[in-house]
């Protein structure tokens, strides 16, 4: 199973942030399973290995869920606020 799954980086510029950490429905929405490394220039990023299909998404930037700037699409949530939304091959 685990040639089925794709490489995919998750990436979000955020200099002033303390922690940033990716949740979405590849890990059941936990705050706290993924968390983010910073370069030198404060773009955060995070690579998961997916299996084909389609994920929801957000990023919690110092406990403030924050949609993924550079994804095109947004899919309605149960909170109202929508969720980033991306899709594996």
């Amino acid at each position: 199973m685990a040639a089925n799954k794709k490489r995919c980086e998750f990436r979000i510029m955020a200099p002033e942030a303390r922690e940033v950490f990716l949740s979405g429905t590849f890990n059941g929405w936990s705050e706290t399973l993924d968390p983010m490394k910073p370069d030198e220039k404060g773009m955060w990023k995070k690579i998961k290995m997916l299996t084909p299909g389609r994920y929801e998404y957000k990023f919690i930037v110092d406990g403030m869920w924050i949609l993924d700037p550079q994804c095109g699409e947004t899919v309605d949530n149960e909170h109202g606020t929508g969720n980033s939304c991306i899709y594996t091959a």
